[in-house]
């Protein structure tokens, strides 16, 4: 994975993200709503304690993921979300995959196929673009303040039960296979080291670069579904420089 930090992608639209914090805390409020209906515990409930996880990594307060959990625990009027993923290519044959959760189907495929259409690109059918993608765990940590050995971190990091470790000059970022996330992450986290990020996410096996005749309607297109109430996460083989 040299070479394509996604890294680089989550600090490239930070500024972005911060400017609508209150729709991230939304976004993540559903997404806790949804983990705690199996479980309202953390500690046995491993997708809850994840998506709290990803919510404090972004300083969402504790009453808000309290609320969200409470809310959970106490849902007697029916309130469900269903998970919906659509494919497609955005403009020069850039793939993308769209996670949502929703109340109402119609209305998020709606927004997402306007989103592709009025930026010159196209939704595609189910497997057309997800084989392009591999489902990892992804753990950051940020190298400021550490004093720790870059060969020492790795062979600390594959000893814990990492796949992969990318070293740069600001971050390591560590990959796992999905069900050894937790134990990885537990491992480091009980030797000291602290996440900047922590989460499953999908990654390309193939990246593809932007043209810069397609990079402004790429970048309103990507805007117009993360502005989408319905839609958690998106991911693309875009090559990130």
């Amino acid at each position: 994975m040299s070479g394509h930090s996604k890294w680089n992608n989550i600090q490239g639209r930070k500024n972005a993200q911060d400017s609508k914090r209150s729709k991230v805390f939304q976004k993540l409020a559903r997404e806790i709503f949804v983990a705690a209906k199996k479980g309202p515990d953390p500690n046995l409930n491993p997708s809850l304690r994840l998506v709290m996880d990803k919510a404090k990594a972004v300083n969402m307060p504790n009453d808000n993921i309290k609320r969200a959990i409470d809310k959970a625990a106490g849902n007697t009027n029916g309130e469900n979300y269903d998970e919906v993923t659509y494919e497609g290519y955005a403009p020069g044959g850039i793939a993308v995959l769209v996670h949502a959760l929703t109340d109402n189907k119609n209305r998020t495929s709606t927004n997402v196929r306007v989103a592709f259409n009025k930026n010159g690109g196209s939704l595609g059918e189910t497997g057309s673009v997800s084989y392009m993608f591999d489902r990892k765990g992804y753990l950051v940590i940020l190298r400021e303040g550490l004093t720790v050995d870059e060969e020492e971190f790795m062979l600390e990091a594959i000893e814990a039960g990492a796949d992969d470790v990318e070293i740069s000059e600001d971050v390591f970022e560590i990959f796992t296979d999905p069900a050894a996330f937790s134990e990885v992450k537990d491992a480091l986290q009980g030797a000291g080291y602290t996440f900047a990020t922590a989460e499953l996410s999908m990654f390309p096996t193939v990246y593809n670069e932007i043209a810069e005749t397609n990079k402004t309607q790429f970048d309103k297109m990507m805007e117009a579904l993360e502005d989408d109430d319905d839609v958690q996460e998106v991911y693309t083989n875009a090559e990130i420089n």
